[in-house]
């Protein structure tokens, strides 16, 4: 399940699509970020951060630093919220991507400074200013989207498409028993996006979990050049993480399978469905509740992704990482 653009590198791209990246650096949302930076068919035109695997601060030092990692400090990162929209986040992620967000590897500072505007005034200023459609990967906490949506209506409504890494249709949870990471950080921004009629994809852990990036993926694109050496590095953590916690021989690239969608529309197999969060108290608190009954002509139904090809989505991670490198010399 996927087009033919997974399977094969040599894309004919006419027109860039526009991009934005909202993110909490993050093992996961690095090797996004990197992604995006290695396909000619999206153009990132600015990074927004967001509280969510580690506190605002180190989110935003992180973009910008796997930003300059990529030689692209020209892209603009504008920090976002720094906590929930009502109850604070109990607890950040830094047993799965290290205190400092990237497995304990320390990237070179950026020669670049943050964007002085609030991130959803950048974003909403970029889709306004906007010619044509663009896409945002919402791949943290969605409070930023959440606040866009309310505090600049017009713009939010400008987004060509949401693809938002988050929740779980019918695998449960992987940070409690019923929700997803990102949906639990703030439950209530998720519960604002998902009811808005924005066009848009979740990405959840029915698609992200059967997608794992083995050994011998991470040592092709760690052969290519400095580049790609350092993205394995990060995930050493990760990997770790994931023989002790799991048994497995891989990670769950959770962020970067978004982003695949978001470059490569199609390339999961979605369905429209209601989409309610569970935003009580509770032990469900953070749950996707997504009605798989039917599906749905609501406006303000979501696209759930629901198949994937994983085998052919970690060969377009692992291609084009190794890009990477190539393109610096």
């Amino acid at each position: 399940m996927g087009p033919a653009g997974l399977h094969c590198l040599d894309v004919s791209v006419t027109s860039a699509v526009p991009l934005v990246i909202d993110t909490d650096p993050g093992i996961d949302d690095a090797l996004a970020l990197l992604l995006a930076l290695a396909s000619p068919e999206v153009d990132l035109r600015l990074v927004t951060t967001v509280h969510g695997n580690v506190e605002l601060d180190r989110t935003t030092d992180n973009a910008l630093r796997v930003l300059q990692l990529a030689g692209r400090a020209d892209v603009p990162v504008a920090a976002g919220a720094a906590g929930s929209l009502v109850h604070p986040q109990p607890e950040r992620a830094g047993r799965v991507h290290g205190i400092a967000g990237l497995g304990g590897v320390q990237l070179t500072p950026s020669p670049a400074s943050v964007d002085p505007r609030p991130a959803v005034v950048a974003l909403a200023e970029l889709l306004m200013g906007s010619p044509v459609p663009v896409t945002v990967a919402a791949i943290g906490p969605l409070t930023n989207i959440a606040l866009l949506l309310h505090v600049f209506p017009a713009a939010a409504a400008r987004i060509g498409r949401l693809v938002v890494m988050g929740g779980s249709a019918t695998r449960g949870g992987n940070v409690t028993a019923a929700a997803e990471f990102n949906v639990w950080a703030d439950p209530e921004a998720a519960q604002v996006v998902f009811a808005s009629a924005l066009p848009t994809v979740m990405v959840g852990l029915d698609v992200t979990l059967p997608t794992v990036l083995g050994e011998e993926g991470i040592a092709r694109f760690a052969a290519a050049g400095p580049i790609g050496a350092t993205a394995a590095a990060i995930l050493q953590q990760y990997l770790a993480y994931a023989r002790a916690a799991y048994g497995t021989g891989g990670v769950v690239v959770h962020d970067a399978l978004a982003l695949t969608e978001a470059i490569a529309p199609g390339t999961l197999a979605t369905v429209r469905r209601d989409v309610l969060v569970d935003t009580g108290l509770g032990a469900g608190r953070g749950q996707t509740l997504v009605d798989r009954r039917t599906v749905s002509a609501s406006p303000t139904a979501v696209e759930v992704a629901e198949g994937v090809d994983s085998a052919a989505a970690v060969e377009f991670l692992v291609a084009r990482l190794s890009m990477l490198d190539a393109r610096e010399r």
